[in-house]
């Protein structure tokens, strides 16, 4: 009895698999489920976080990809040591990827936005801060204050819009080295005349009403200047600080997590000064490796905001993860 059971038991399951095979067979020649879509790449672009009472917003204004990472990075090493360093540590050595970064601080007081992305001059990729502003809750009109961490074009592309001021009620601080070296336009190499055009274009007419400030000087309380020259003749970084709790935004301190890190004495080619831009970088690195500051970086993988690790060569990029929600 118990031999015959079994016997019946692998008949029907044979018979089941059967059927289900000639059903599944039956639904691929119908169509009756199409395949999903193939939908692309889909990255987040607005990330929230509190330090202290501040709470800090960072948004992705779009990614460009270009050749690289030489002879951007490694500028002053044989092309073959930057492709093979990429290739060790998981890059792609002949393409690289640039993410651009804008932090709007609010202070409870002040809505602070610290670039303004690329504009839309640069193609559909970036200067997307206009559109995901309102996602990230904010309208133009409600930015307090806008600081320009130094004037390259992704930096200012979004200060202006159809001729008129982006964020219309705004104040807006600049680096007074910074902004006298492109407004005068004294020893800018050929190589950046666009980049002053655009400079006289939208930062030079919101003049009147700009504030023009050194390092060490604050732009609200809890929000201070620190000399970040090199990558361009003036730029700042940022303290920010809050209820004990600091954090720095670097800027173009460091343009990416692996190269600039792990080789801060490479040159950059896009660095005004290469000798003080190694020099700036190491500094602000040793600083934030040594004292455990966290940081943001406008072209760090995004949501850009982590940690800085001394390594036996050079340092190390740790992105943050929930310490800031606790």
């Amino acid at each position: 009895m118990k031999r015959g059971s079994l016997h019946v038991t692998r008949r029907a399951l044979s018979l089941g698999m059967a059927s289900a095979a000639l059903c599944t067979l039956g639904w691929e020649q119908t169509g009756a489920f199409a395949a999903a879509p193939m939908l692309g790449v889909k990255r987040p672009k607005i990330y929230r976080f509190k330090l202290g009472a501040f709470e800090i917003t960072n948004i992705l204004d779009g990614v460009l990809q270009r050749s690289g990472p030489h002879p951007i990075f490694g500028h002053d090493q044989p092309v073959q040591v930057v492709q093979e360093f990429a290739r060790a540590n998981q890059l792609p050595d002949t393409t690289l990827e640039n993410p651009y970064i804008v932090t709007l601080v609010n202070t409870g007081n002040d809505l602070v936005l610290f670039d303004t992305g690329n504009g839309g001059a640069r193609g559909s990729d970036v200067g997307m801060l206009a559109e995901l502003l309102p996602q990230a809750g904010y309208k133009p009109e409600q930015v307090d204050i806008v600081v320009i961490t130094h004037g390259h074009p992704d930096h200012i592309g979004g200060l202006m819009s159809a001729g008129r001021p982006t964020f219309p009620n705004a104040r807006y601080v600049f680096g007074q080295v910074e902004f006298d070296y492109w407004k005068a336009g004294k020893d800018v190499p050929e190589a950046r005349q666009k980049n002053r055009e655009l400079f006289l274009k939208v930062a030079v007419p919101i003049a009147d009403k700009a504030t023009f400030i050194a390092p060490g000087q604050n732009v609200v309380s809890g929000v201070t200047a620190v000399d970040a020259f090199g990558h361009s003749p003036g730029m700042l970084a940022y303290n920010i600080e809050s209820e004990g709790r600091r954090l720095l935004l670097w800027a173009d301190v460091t343009n990416h997590y692996v190269m600039s890190l792990m080789k801060p004495e490479w040159h950059v080619s896009f660095d005004h000064s290469k000798e003080d831009a190694v020099a700036t970088r190491r500094r602000i690195l040793d600083m934030v490796a040594t004292d455990a500051i966290p940081a943001i970086g406008y072209h760090m993988p995004f949501p850009a905001v982590g940690f800085v690790e001394k390594t036996t060569e050079g340092y190390r990029w740790v992105p943050a993860s929930y310490q800031f929600n606790l």
